[in-house]
C-alpha cells in the first residue's frame, strides 16, 4: 500500500472527520474553510481515484454522490505500520525499536493491547 498523497489524505482526513456521507461540493467546502484551495473537478477525480482504492463508496443521491468513508483512520495507521514492519530485514527488531520509542502511555496502552489479544491456538498433534 502506498501512503497517501497530500490531498487523498485530506479528503479523508474531512471523511473521517464527518462521521457522515458527503457529496464533492461539501468536502471542497470544508477544505477551502481549512485555507486548501483546490479545485471542484480536482477533488472529484482524487476523491473517485479513493473509492477504486477502496477506501470510500459512493452512493447516489439526487443528481450527486454522497461518500462515506469504508476503513477507519486506524486502519490506515496500521496499514503503514505493517508496511514498514514488511520492509525490515529484522521484523522483531523493528518492533522493538519502535516499542522502545513509545512514551509510558503508549506503551501501557500497547501493553493492554496485546493482553487482549485471545492466545494463539496450539497447532494439533
Amino acid at each position: 500500500m502506498r501512503p497517501f498523497g497530500e490531498l487523498e489524505a485530506d479528503i479523508m482526513r474531512v471523511m473521517w472527520a464527518s462521521g457522515e456521507p458527503l457529496n464533492i461540493h461539501s468536502i471542497v467546502e470544508v477544505l477551502h474553510r481549512e485555507g486548501r484551495q483546490p479545485a471542484y473537478t480536482t477533488v472529484m477525480t482524487v476523491t473517485e481515484r479513493l473509492r477504486t482504492k477502496g477506501w470510500l463508496e459512493r452512493v447516489k443521491q439526487g443528481r450527486s454522490f454522497q461518500y462515506t468513508a469504508l476503513r477507519s483512520a486506524d486502519d490506515y495507521s496500521a496499514d503503514l505500520m505493517d508496511q514498514a514492519l514488511d520492509s525490515s530485514a529484522d521484523r522483531e527488531s523493528a518492533l522493538l525499536r519502535f516499542a522502545g520509542r513509545l512514551d509510558p502511555d503508549e506503551a501501557a496502552a500497547l501493553r493492554r493491547a496485546l493482553e487482549a489479544m485471545p492466545a494463539e491456538s496450539a497447532p494439533d498433534d
